[in-house]
């Protein structure tokens, strides 16, 4: 890497506990604001595709499989950039890491929107992908050595809702300009954006504590559980991390499988159901959009309830509320399946509370990944069970969209209940963990 792209060296701590207070106040706050900006415009140039895609289908005369080839490409690299990225920015300098691939899938999004050939949108949606990967990595290690272990279920579940935020707006920003101007304009403007919050990421974020001359984030809040992964993390190359806390590791093995089929339902549910519900519903895409809108909205609120659930009622043991929170979501696509006469009303409704419980299981499992983990690869901890639930994401582009051809929705719904509850059974075994850090 560039020198400057490096994480710095440590500082001695020589600053007075006052402006260590001051400071650590400070920059908390601001590095929460920049991580929560960054990646909310990272899902207006991530999901864009999705919500201009029934009117591109329409210009450019393209098949619903065309679109599944494109986002199973998009998850596939996706998914392995996360973990390549995720030991990457284990080494890097958070604010240029997730600046830069900000700016770049903005450029992505932009040439996308001046494109029409379909080897072209693959080939710039792979670039996208690549790029998208440089997001979530960098933001894991800010929060895991800025916020401890007795806190970092909330500030986490705050982070985690930006992409809620973003999956909010952008159906409404992409569909809008896609339906008044052109699906060319639903790509071009949030690309645009995604540059100039970029640069924004740039400005505010900052490296680690101790690069800052202060204490680690557990000796400034004598937190005991997050000294003690820190004392159980001793210092050694990334090849033996990789090995002893990471490929060896039976719990992050349970969270990566688990996160296979968690993504099948969220990338499934996030992608497919505006078209369910323009060619079901006979809505128009604006209506559609917004109804998803809600979806995004209710994992606003499911994130913040996971988060807060996982610190305050099970002690940072995330196990017990992520089974509860994807027991929900196979609930909530049944109602939705079952009842297909409902209302505008209800079918928002409904999309709020699917929302609600399928962030929540997404972001535990990150945690739960980064916590199990060695305290100096929350990145590539987080990145490899990322790398397996992007092969469920992309399971959910191409082969769920031969299932729909096949079989229609019906087979659609019972694939989204079916992986939903395998996902709950594979992680009852790490209920009998006794503490919330055991590794193996």
């Amino acid at each position: 890497m560039f020198k400057w792209f490096k994480s710095q060296p440590e500082q001695p701590v020589t600053k007075t506990n006052e402006e260590i207070n001051q400071l650590y106040r400070y920059w908390r706050i601001h590095i929460m604001i920049a991580l929560y900006v960054g990646y909310a415009i990272f899902y207006f140039t991530r999901k864009s595709f999705n919500y201009v895609m029934p009117v591109m289908l329409e210009d450019l005369g393209m098949k619903v499989t065309d679109v599944g080839i494109l986002t199973t490409c998009f998850a596939l690299v996706y998914g392995a950039s996360k973990f390549i990225s995720g030991m990457m920015s284990d080494k890097s300098n958070p604010r240029y890491f997730m600046g830069i691939g900000l700016i770049l899938t903005g450029i992505s999004n932009i040439l996308f929107g001046f494109s029409s050939s379909l080897i072209l949108f693959i080939c710039l949606w792979i670039l996208n992908a690549f790029f998208q990967g440089w997001g979530w990595p960098p933001a894991i290690k800010s929060l895991t050595v800025w916020y401890s272990r007795k806190e970092r279920g909330f500030w986490y579940a705050i982070a985690n809702t930006s992409h809620n935020v973003g999956g909010a707006l952008i159906p409404l920003l992409a569909g809008g300009l896609a339906v008044h101007f052109s699906w060319r304009y639903g790509m071009i403007v949030p690309g645009t954006i995604g540059i100039i919050a970029g640069l924004i990421v740039i400005w505010r974020l900052r490296d680690r504590p101790v690069s800052m001359g202060l204490p680690t984030v557990g000796e400034w809040r004598n937190d005991p559980l997050e000294l003690e992964q820190v004392n159980n993390s001793k210092k050694m190359p990334m090849s033996q991390i990789l090995i002893h806390y990471i490929f060896t590791n039976k719990l992050i093995w349970l969270l990566a499988i688990s996160n296979i089929l968690i993504y099948i339902v969220r990338i499934g549910l996030n992608d497919w159901t505006n078209l369910y519900l323009v060619r079901e519903y006979n809505y128009d895409l604006v209506k559609a959009n917004s109804a998803l809108s809600l979806f995004e909205i209710g994992g606003f609120f499911g994130t913040m309830v996971a988060g807060w659930g996982s610190d305050v009622l099970f002690k940072g043991n995330r196990t017990p509320m992520n089974i509860i929170f994807m027991i929900g979501i196979g609930v909530a696509a049944a109602l939705l399946w079952i009842f297909p006469d409902l209302g505008y009303g209800l079918v928002a409704a409904c999309f709020f509370v699917i929302g609600f419980f399928v962030f929540g299981p997404q972001m535990l499992i990150g945690i739960a990944a980064a916590e199990v983990a060695h305290k100096d690869s929350a990145g590539t901890a987080n990145g490899f069970v990322g790398l397996f639930g992007y092969i469920g994401a992309a399971f959910a582009g191409y082969p769920l969209s031969k299932i729909i051809e096949s079989t229609g929705w019906n087979g659609f719904f019972i694939t989204m209940i079916v992986s939903t509850l395998l996902s709950a059974l594979i992680l009852v075994p790490m209920l009998k963990m006794k503490k919330a850090n055991v590794t193996f």
